[in-house]
């Protein structure tokens, strides 16, 4: 392991700290470790990985937006060989929240999470995507028959 000196200005060591507190970490060393390992991912995600990935899209949209049901399963008809399942939640009368499970080059799924997000009617959207850990070699599922 290294040892390193950092300076942080008073407010957000304050942050830190709290956070630190609030999620049970021992020291600030572990907290710091699991924050760096977190905000690398996220930097990597941002460019999408570049071999193949796993990611969960998770967006939310008003559901009586003219056509744009039509135009979200459209999109997802289009994309079938990215995705591997959805879950539908009626949040209230007017706004639902869909979780997809996406498979594929990081590119594609980048391409169609942000097709989806930017959609016209979809409220709040993410997309958190995740190398696959063996270099991308893993098997897609097979059919059962």
């Amino acid at each position: 392991m290294q040892r390193i000196t950092i300076t942080l200005d008073d407010d957000l060591m304050e942050a830190l700290d709290h956070a630190i507190a609030e999620r049970g970490y021992q020291n600030r060393s572990e907290a710091i470790r699991d924050f760096t390992r977190a905000g690398m991912q996220q930097a990597a995600e941002s460019v999408g990985p570049s071999g193949e990935c796993v990611a969960a899209l998770v967006y939310v949209y008003d559901h009586a937006q003219r056509e744009l049901s039509k135009r979200l399963i459209d999109n997802a008809h289009q994309h079938h060989d990215l995705s591997l399942a959805t879950m539908h939640v009626h949040l209230d009368e007017a706004n639902c929240m869909e979780v997809t499970a996406l498979r594929g080059p990081g590119a594609a799924v980048r391409h169609f999470a942000d097709h989806v997000i930017a959609e016209r009617g979809v409220r709040y959207g993410r997309v958190v995507m995740m190398p696959t850990t063996d270099g991308g070699a893993m098997k897609k599922p097979h059919k059962h028959r």
